[in-house]
């Protein structure tokens, strides 16, 4: 069998099991997707790969329904797209750059237990020559831990605050942030070319700016990115009934607190 085979045709669907129930029991819908890459417009990224559509992690300060005109009410039903790899197959030759993995939806939700499709995707991709840039709140790539250690590119853990209780809040469905700093740590230690990527940042983090700041200079992380609240018109109502608002103070005190602990620090959408 060639390597394509094994992505295509009736061999890529048997991949997937279905019935694996007790890996993930959340809501999902099954979909094919027309395609696997889409043109990024993100720095350092040349194409986006989103291996699911919606995102059960249900972050409040969440854009990406208002960016993809989706139903916000919808967002939380997990779509399972089962031919990603068939179709990153199809698409991949004569291309070249860089691949974002989970720029609109995050690759490791609790769904990927039960799918793989990340799995699926970065073992397709492995030793091809892509670098890959990929975001996530999750623990669960430190199941990929080793795989990710083949790719060049850099992988970056969202961190918004250290408060177990305003986590709940704020990322109903996501891990809570001890796991993410765990996850941030082992990755950085695995050799692993890390970031934290602090955003969004919200005023619930004035006057804890340097426990925060401690915790994530605690994980031997060497790199950082800072992004306000996205001040979309839908998210911004959300957020007001919610008493939620941004802040430029705490930004720029991260900033000078990391800096002064030797984190290199940048805007999400700046260099370093």
């Amino acid at each position: 069998m060639t390597n394509l085979e094994r992505w295509t045709g009736d061999v890529a669907r048997g991949l997937i099991e279905f019935d694996n129930v007790e890996a993930w029991d959340g809501i999902y819908d099954i979909i094919t997707c027309k395609r696997a890459l889409a043109p990024s417009g993100l720095p350092e990224m040349d194409y986006n790969l989103n291996p699911y559509g919606g995102c059960e992690h249900g972050c409040i300060y969440c854009y990406a329904p208002e960016v993809t005109h989706s139903d916000w009410r919808n967002w939380r039903v997990v779509k399972v797209k089962t031919n990603i790899v068939e179709r990153l197959a199809k698409e991949l030759p004569g291309l070249s750059g860089t691949i974002g993995i989970g720029t609109v939806t995050d690759p490791y939700q609790a769904a990927e237990k039960r799918f793989g499709l990340t799995r699926q995707c970065l073992e397709f991709l492995e030793g091809k020559g892509y670098p890959i840039h990929m975001h996530t709140k999750s623990d669960l790539i430190l199941r990929d831990t080793e795989l990710l250690t083949h790719f060049e590119g850099q992988v970056a853990v969202t961190l918004t605050g250290l408060d177990e209780r305003r986590a709940k809040m704020t990322e109903p469905g996501a891990p809570l942030p001890e796991r993410r700093l765990k996850a941030l740590k082992e990755l950085t230690e695995a050799g692993v070319n890390t970031y934290a990527l602090i955003a969004p940042i919200m005023d619930h983090l004035e006057g804890h700016e340097k426990e925060f700041c401690d915790a994530i200079v605690s994980t031997g992380v060497k790199r950082a990115a800072l992004d306000p609240v996205n001040m979309r018109p839908q998210l911004m109502a959300r957020l007001d009934r919610m008493h939620i608002s941004n802040s430029p103070s705490a930004l720029v005190k991260i900033r000078s607190l990391l800096t002064s602990a030797g984190v290199e620090v940048r805007d999400v959408f700046g260099k370093y």
